[in-house]
This record gives C-alpha cells, structure tokens and sequence, in this order.
C-alpha cells in the first residue's frame, strides 16, 4: 500500500486532482471530509464545539461552517480552539482509513493543511498541487468568495515554498483542465510503480 498527501492552496486545483486520481482508481480521502464529520451533530466533537463557540454557530441544529469559518479566520485563539477540538479526532478518522487498506492499495488523502498541522511524516510520497496566485484568486472568485475572504484565507495558509520543501511531487496547475489530467496520469503510473 501507499499513502500520499494530495496539498496545496486554496484555489490551487486540489480537489480536481484528487478526482483525476479516484477516476484512475485511488482510494481518495478528504481531511475536511473528516473534519465534517469530528464535528458532526450527536458527536462529542460537535459538544465540545458548541461549548466553545456558543448555540449562534448552530442552523437547523447542525454546525454552521460558514459562520464558525467567519469566527475562526479574524481570531487566531478561536482558531486554535478549534484546531484542538477537531484535529486529534481527524488523525484517529485518518488511522482508521489506512488501517482498512488492501496491500495493494494507493490512498490520496486530500490534506490542505499538511504543512500548517505538521503531518508530513504520516506520509510514503507529498504531493503538492500549486498554481500562480492571480489565477488561484480568479478561480476563488469565480466559486463566489469575496476577496476580502480569499485574502484571509491565503494568510493562514503555508507559503508554496513551504509546501513544496516537504513535497516529493509538484504538479504545477495555472494551464487547462487537459493539461493537468496529462500531469496526474503521469504521476499514477509513478505512484504504482512506488507501491509495488
């Protein structure tokens, strides 16, 4: 078996990667996937959210990201409030995935904070999706963010440089949808290569 982190910045084509990859016939994982369901109602993370952060983050009785996100992104202590909640439950929901693969299976596990929650040892091969900032904010505007949204969230998160130093892959992402499935069918082969 073999179990790759799939990073990048936010807007950088992560997500897109990671299709490509399940369509190849990777067992893809998302860690904010995971993170959903830390916190899901009727958990002891979801509890221990709402004793944290109070019952106006909650709609129709379930977690409201957006508002939650709103808190987390203009208080740095909120943030780390948070992370402390939901970041230990994630790393057990991750264990428990590897812990079922077949041998001869290759997880891509969709981790956007590799860099910024240390997890890089967790990993056989890093893969880091990056493409040039203008078109990373083109792309976030375009799925309905604000700039003044996309300009926090870019704050919090790790430099290229400092993902693509724990990186054993990059796959630069700033041309067409073709191009970049060219790319990722070159790294599967590779990565079968490797989990043999």
């Amino acid at each position: 078996m073999l179990v790759v982190a799939l990073t990048g910045g936010i807007g950088a084509g992560k997500s897109l990667v990671a299709q490509y990859f399940s369509e190849l016939g990777a067992r893809v994982v998302d860690a904010d996937q995971l993170s959903r369901i830390a916190i899901e109602r009727g958990s002891e993370g979801f509890d221990e959210v709402i004793t944290r952060f109070g019952e106006g983050i909650l709609r129709n009785g379930d977690i409201d990201r957006k508002a939650l996100g709103e808190i987390i992104f203009k208080d740095k202590s909120a943030k780390a409030d948070l992370e402390a909640i939901i970041h230990p439950r994630v790393r057990e929901l991750f264990f428990e995935v590897v812990s079922d693969l077949a041998a001869d299976e290759i997880l891509i596990y969709e981790i956007p904070l590799l860099v910024e929650t240390g997890a890089a040892s967790n990993f056989d091969q890093i893969i880091t999706v990056e493409a040039d900032l203008e078109i990373r904010k083109s792309r976030l505007l375009k799925r309905g963010m604000f700039i003044s949204e996309i300009e926090s969230r870019l704050a919090v998160q790790a430099s290229p440089s400092e993902r693509e130093a724990v990186s054993t892959h990059v796959i630069e992402n700033s041309g067409d949808e073709d191009q970049l499935l060219r790319k990722v069918e070159n790294l599967w082969e590779e990565l079968q290569r490797l989990s043999k």
